[in-house]
């Protein structure tokens, strides 16, 4: 499916005692490109409430390529792989602006819950066909 993909820059706050990104940061840089991706195609936090869902993490997976440092400028690009009936497998791809270097690459597999009971439930098929249809 289509990617969605911005650019920001490395602040301060995300290095870490080996001064370098940290790894928890990676993973919420993911989690935040997700959500914007899917907000831009009006499947945010609150749209999915109105439809009696939201979105959980069933697993992470993060490939660690390059480190980035304080200042860098990274673009991150993520996609929809697949979409079931009840989760999706989200790929993301970090890279440094100025050289296009891997940063890192990674996944996370979601799954629709509804959001009283937190079961899974069938992801509406709104959600599925408006990430299909960011493809054109």
């Amino acid at each position: 499916m289509k990617r969605y993909g911005y650019r920001f820059k490395v602040s301060a706050e995300d290095i870490d005692f080996n001064g370098h990104v940290g790894n928890v940061t990676y993973l919420t840089w993911m989690i935040e490109a997700a959500t914007q991706h899917s907000q831009s195609l009006g499947f945010g936090y609150e749209k999915c409430r109105e439809l009696g869902g939201t979105w959980v993490a069933k697993s992470h997976r993060i490939e660690y390529k390059k480190p980035a440092f304080e200042g860098d400028e990274l673009e991150m690009q993520t996609w929809i792989e697949t979409i079931g009936k009840i989760k999706s497998i989200r790929r993301y791809k970090l890279t440094r602006s100025i050289d296009n270097a891997l940063i890192c690459q990674g996944e996370t597999e979601w799954v629709f819950v509804d959001s009283q009971k937190m079961r899974p439930m069938k992801i509406p098929e709104v959600i599925i066909e408006g990430f299909r249809e960011s493809e054109s």
